[in-house]
């Protein structure tokens, strides 16, 4: 089958079917995606982003950008444009605010995004991505009062704090913790939740399963994404080294309640990624059960 072949069967929805493989029962509801994996194309056209995803199955959103507006809509025209695709936000990225302050930040105007977030349907709002600039000791100390008041006033307004980690937090902060650590010690595990990207945390040569145990129901959230056997760079689900079916049958001492299909960066059309994983994902049912 050649790649415009493999396309086309992906996107209706037929490639199980015209392999030869039949189709596992699955829902589309529980086929959720992070929108950075296709922020050139929602640049582009939001709604036909969400309409080509929609296609797909994937018809559970976690969203990133908010600064006052969702991808430049209001939160009545951003609640329309997802009512009319089938599709619903039940997670936010959003920035801490401690160096750049803008609006959407835990910092800045906390209150307005979560009442934004509300109005939209979502149920967690994530500590995204720590700048380099946010990245120092001196700032890693005030991190866990950052996350707790933003946590206990989301907590407040029906909404879950969660933060989600790269690979620079598990450096060494001193000779018994690393940054991962001193976070989730430091803060409420009611107030706190983590999203876990199995990715980094497998780039970075630790396990999760080591994490589930010391901190159980601690993660309800998490990034489903595969890395290269050699390069280490991102790949489709299914694609790299990534044990996933390991990690899902330890899903309930997790905690896990959703998670994302993310691909950063791909060296292929990266909607030809996403139905790559799709096949893969669809085809395993550990990912479901």
């Amino acid at each position: 089958m050649n790649r415009k072949d493999f396309l086309a069967l992906s996107t209706l929805g037929f490639l199980g079917i015209s392999c030869g493989i039949s189709k596992p029962n699955y829902t589309s509801k529980m086929l959720a995606i992070q929108l950075y994996t296709v922020r050139h194309s929602i640049s582009k056209d939001l709604e036909k982003t969400f309409e080509r995803l929609a296609e797909l199955g994937f018809t559970q959103f976690e969203i990133y950008g908010y600064n006052g507006t969702f991808f430049g809509k209001t939160a009545k025209e951003f609640s329309q444009i997802l009512k009319n695709h089938g599709t619903k936000v039940i997670s936010s990225h959003h920035r801490t605010g401690i160096t750049d302050g803008g609006d959407g930040t835990l910092l800045k105007n906390w209150e307005k995004t979560l009442e934004d977030l509300n109005f939209i349907g979502a149920k967690y709002a994530v500590c995204s991505y720590l700048p380099e600039a946010e990245r120092s000791l001196e700032n890693y100390r005030k991190l866990p009062e950052v996350l707790e008041n933003s946590g206990r006033i989301s907590k407040q307004n029906g909404i879950q704090m969660a933060y989600h980690n790269h690979d620079f937090e598990f450096l060494k902060m001193d000779e018994k913790r690393n940054f991962y650590d001193f976070i989730l010690e430091s803060t409420s595990s009611d107030l706190v939740k983590m999203e876990l990207d199995l990715y980094w945390i497998s780039k970075a040569g630790l396990d999760p399963l080591v994490y589930f145990q010391k901190y159980p129901k601690r993660f309800p959230l998490w990034h489903v994404k595969d890395m290269k056997t050699v390069t280490q760079d991102f790949t489709e689900v299914g694609n790299g080294t990534i044990d996933f079916k390991r990690i899902f049958e330890a899903k309930e001492k997790a905690g896990l309640k959703h998670w994302f299909l993310e691909q950063d960066s791909s060296d292929k059309d990266i909607f030809e990624s996403i139905s790559l994983s799709k096949y893969y994902i669809i085809n395993n049912p550990y990912f479901f059960k």
